[in-house]
């Protein structure tokens, strides 16, 4: 008796960290599909609080919020309902025509025909059932997919540039890469245990469209002279990330040849698994605490990196950064195959029916090979076009809700998951998104500037807010007695050539009355920059206070910035 008291006591003294961690040294989620099972045949009520809020999400399954979000709830978190979202990992976002078809099919049957295309070129389902689960993973597995490692404390879907080795200007081909550490990491039970999500970005493209800035490791290709013959690797960066805590990766003075990026990547997974300072608080166990807490430089973790490889890394090349350009690939582009084009197509805040996703699949098949790919911007690509073929599938897609040739709101636009399905967010952003890029298209026509328009509901920043030029942040204001939804504004966001986190600005208003403010913004830039000035510059050479004055059309004293009022969430960020 006195065992059993003790053991309860500790168990209530436990921290949320504490509790995460020893329930993952109990059980490897990915050993114990026998239980999913079990709950489909028992129902919802039957699942037990460890995994519905822990062991779930190494499944990337994690439960649906009762579209309040975080009001109503209670300890930071909303409500959830008895269903789950799904997320489907799709490395480097490589796809094909037969499995997109069983994604929309899957979303007919189980999801209530809803799917959303993620910033990490995954496709989340929704209202998908305990009872259906087991039906829904093995369907996926049929058709060479799988949700292994898409949320939880594990390496999440590896990204990469979806035009790998089509981009006629592309360094080089990498893909092959970031399969291979796929099929090593996602599911692998060395590495089911990490003190969070770890995500992993490998690019062979000029443009870095895979953000390696704000991944725990962001691989980019670049060539160097060796021996008098010219020799493609690869420039490395750590510890970068983005949530409540913004962090740029950090680069390292390494030159990673194409043979060492598979040890690389899973020497950086073995050391943060090792660090465990990381693993005392659930708020500060990322990879980029190291740099921001821990007192880590460059030096001191390229050190322990080579210490643990066993090898020391040439010295880094000179690289080019991307300047102020999409990462897109929307749009029609030749291929590096001869007579073939891809066409890139914008899906508006990355929310598609599953009419679309079967649409998207035949048009793939009838006007090209049947292959496509996701992007981080949550767009779809077709890639293998023959040139003839380009015009129709543009017109087509547009015929389908998804533009080829989208207008800069629509292009840029960027929206979490918001309150229709998470618990944690305190706005709802899908429907927000579409309605606030309609408005700017119809007041500021033929606006000529690339414009990154993100929406994240809550102050983690699943939207990504912290990297955009506008970036909007959701928070709640209190109007005639009544709560309603509001954003924050952080302007000047940037990564490549010109990287900047964005600004927190003082600025604060209701969701009705962000389009105004933006189209105050947006018209005194087009009023007043400099021959050639962008949007980014334009920031740059204005004060926090001058911006306000802009969003706000008169000089209004500033507002702090709330800080998060829930624990960044370990999910929901695709």
């Amino acid at each position: 008796m006195g065992f059993l008291f003790l053991r309860e006591k500790r168990t209530m003294a436990e921290t949320k960290a504490q509790r995460v961690e020893r329930l993952k040294r109990e059980k490897n989620p990915w050993d114990a599909f026998g239980e999913l099972r079990r709950f489909s045949r028992q129902g919802f009520p039957a699942i037990p609080p460890e995994w519905l809020g822990t062991y779930l999400r190494w499944w990337g399954v994690y439960t649906q919020g009762d579209g309040a979000g975080i009001v109503g709830g209670q300890n930071g978190e909303g409500k959830a309902l008895p269903f789950f979202m799904v997320r489907i990992r799709i490395p480097n976002g490589i796809l094909r025509a037969e499995q997109l078809r069983a994604i929309g099919d899957l979303s007919r049957r189980f999801g209530r025909g809803v799917a959303d295309i993620t910033v990490r070129q995954n496709i989340q389902l929704h209202w998908v059932t305990p009872e259906s689960l087991p039906e829904v993973l093995e369907t996926l597995q049929q058709h060479d997919l799988t949700t292994l490692g898409a949320c939880g404390d594990v390496v999440r879907n590896i990204t990469g540039c979806p035009v790998a080795g089509f981009d006629a200007d592309e360094i080089c081909d990498p893909s092959p890469l970031a399969l291979e550490a796929s099929r090593l990491l996602a599911g692998n039970t060395e590495f089911y245990n990490l003190p969070r999500k770890f995500k992993v970005s490998l690019s062979g493209c000029r443009a870095w469209c895979s953000y390696p800035e704000i991944n725990d490791v962001g691989l980019t290709a670049l060539t160097r002279n060796s021996g008098g013959q010219s020799e493609t690797g690869f420039s490395l960066r750590v510890g970068g990330g983005l949530s409540a805590d913004p962090h740029l990766g950090v680069r390292l003075n390494a030159f990673v040849q194409w043979h060492q990026v598979i040890d690389v990547i899973r020497g950086v997974a073995e050391l943060f698994r090792s660090a465990s300072t990381l693993r005392e608080h659930r708020e500060r166990a990322r990879l980029k605490f190291l740099f921001l807490r821990e007192g880590w430089t460059a030096e001191i973790f390229q050190h322990e990196l080579e210490r643990l490889l066993g090898f020391q890394f040439d010295p880094a090349e000179p690289e080019l950064p991307p300047h102020d350009i999409y990462r897109d690939h929307i749009g029609i582009h030749p291929q590096g195959q001869e007579g073939l084009c891809f066409v890139g197509a914008a899906v508006l805040r990355g929310r598609v029916s599953w009419e679309q996703l079967q649409a998207a699949a035949e048009l793939s098949e009838r006007f090209a090979s049947g292959a496509l790919r996701t992007t981080v911007m949550q767009n779809l690509l077709i890639v293998n076009v023959p040139h003839q073929n380009a015009t129709p599938l543009a017109k087509e897609l547009a015929a389908i809700g998804f533009p080829v040739h989208a207008s800069p709101f629509v292009r840029g636009a960027i929206a979490c998951s918001g309150t229709e399905f998470c618990k944690l967010a305190i706005t709802e952003t899908k429907g927000f998104s579409r309605w606030l890029t309609e408005e700017l298209d119809d007041r500021l026509p033929g606006f000529d500037q690339d414009l990154k328009l993100h929406v994240t509901g809550c102050p983690n920043s699943c939207g990504q807010h912290w990297i955009a030029d506008i970036g909007l942040e959701g928070k709640k204001l209190k109007i005639n007695g009544a709560l309603v939804d509001a954003y924050y504004f952080c302007l000047g966001g940037a990564v490549g050539a010109t990287q900047a986190i964005a600004r927190p600005v003082g600025y604060r208003c209701t969701a009705q009355e962000v389009p105004d403010a933006i189209e105050r913004l947006l018209r005194r830039y087009r009023a007043t920059r400099e021959p050639g000035e962008n949007l980014r510059r334009f920031f740059a050479r204005h004060s926090n206070d001058e911006l306000r004055q802009f969003l706000a059309g008169q000089q209004v004293e500033p507002v702090e910035r709330d800080q998060p009022a829930a624990p960044a969430p370990r999910a929901v960020e695709g």
